[in-house]
């Protein structure tokens, strides 16, 4: 009987490591639908005379290898970051982990990316400045109100939204 219970307990241990690491790969998957709008999309580029169709496990497979790309190149920045004693992971960094994975095809791209990505922000920023300038100052009074820069920037972007979603198709 005593050999009976440490089995009974394995077995229960192992239910348990088996759902938490189900439910951690669940949580580390990434989005179906961006997966799929990124392989339909690059797929489209590649054939013009005709819809390609994707099996849900081919989509499966590409969701899965980008995660364990994202995991590998993580650590490997992260490892570079260490290097040079430091904690947060920055561009440079992820560059660095490219070319020591053998990625160094993508370093370009990507800092290509990165820039419009940055100018996007910077354009964003200084363009809604204003509007935010002026909601500081109100919350700084204690006033709940709403501006009348900031309303009218709201009932735009609502009246966008319900007009603007009738193409968008999945």
């Amino acid at each position: 009987m005593e050999g009976e219970m440490p089995e009974k307990k394995k077995e229960i241990d192992t239910e348990n490591e088996n759902e938490k690491e189900k439910v951690l790969s669940e949580a580390e998957m990434l989005p179906k639908a961006i997966v799929r709008r990124v392989v339909k999309d690059k797929l489209s580029h590649l054939s013009t005379d005709f819809e390609l169709s994707v099996l849900r496990d081919s989509l499966e497979g590409f969701s899965e290898s980008a995660r364990i790309f994202i995991h590998y190149l993580s650590a490997t920045a992260n490892d570079i970051c260490k290097e040079s004693n430091r904690q947060v992971i920055n561009a440079e960094d992820v560059f660095k982990a490219l070319e020591e994975i053998d990625f160094s095809d993508f370093i370009e791209p990507l800092r290509i990316s990165l820039e419009e990505f940055r100018q996007k922000n910077v354009t964003k920023r200084s363009g809604s400045s204003k509007g935010n300038d002026t909601n500081k100052k109100a919350k700084r009074k204690g006033s709940h109100v709403e501006s009348e820069g900031r309303k009218k920037q709201r009932e735009d972007a609502e009246n966008n939204e319900d007009g603007g979603n009738a193409d968008e198709t999945q």
